[in-house]
């Protein structure tokens, strides 16, 4: 994996998804950092044209740094069911609808279990991260926690999937348990310890 330290006082996030945003805005509250919206800059979000977490995370924040100037951090996650083949996947944003309605999403993925007999409910999360430089310099990291999809829906905190997924080891869904607990186990924790540990923290 390329590394390069991270020195600059503002960082793009290029995402419109508040609850990413304010996840990863958590996750660097100790790196005195300005972090910034692709929103709150104007920019629009590229289409995701790659077929992994890892290509579209660096589609994005290649494009992001690209148009703003600026060190770009972007994220691809999603949710990724053994049983179904890996799906939704690197589609788990697009199950969601134009209206992002996770409902929806969570209420398909429960529909294709209906259609498999005893069907294994083993599923991960994958987040990938880059940090990507103006001069095209990226550094691509890729974080996993696994679990297991449980049905009807518990909790009302997180976003995505949150509320149909329980990690390893746990008895509560992402979307029960307290946000820090969750920052501490989650894949996208996972992502940027790793991100941290390249590119942050000498």
């Amino acid at each position: 994996m390329q590394t390069r330290l991270f020195t600059e006082k503002k960082l793009v996030v290029a995402t419109h998804n508040q609850g990413k945003l304010s996840e990863i805005r958590a996750l660097l509250v100790d790196q005195q950092i300005e972090v910034l919206s692709a929103g709150d800059i104007g920019l629009d979000e590229p289409e995701e044209t790659e077929n992994t977490f890892k290509g579209n995370a660096r589609l994005k924040a290649s494009a992001a740094s690209r148009a703003s100037g600026f060190v770009a951090l972007a994220d691809d996650s999603g949710l990724v069911v053994d049983a179904l083949g890996g799906a939704p996947g690197i589609f788990s944003a697009r199950w969601a609808g134009p209206n992002r309605d996770f409902s929806v999403a969570m209420q398909k993925v429960e529909n294709k279990f209906s259609k498999i007999a005893s069907p294994d409910r083993r599923a991960h999360f994958i987040c990938s991260l880059s940090l990507a430089w103006p001069d095209n310099f990226d550094v691509t990291v890729e974080g996993r926690v696994d679990g297991q999809i449980v049905w009807p829906p518990r909790g009302s905190r997180g976003f995505g999937y949150d509320p149909i997924f329980i990690p390893d080891g746990c008895n509560l869904t992402f979307a029960e348990m307290e946000p820090d607990l969750k920052h501490a186990i989650d894949h996208r924790a996972d992502a940027f310890g790793q991100l941290l540990r390249a590119s942050f923290r000498r």
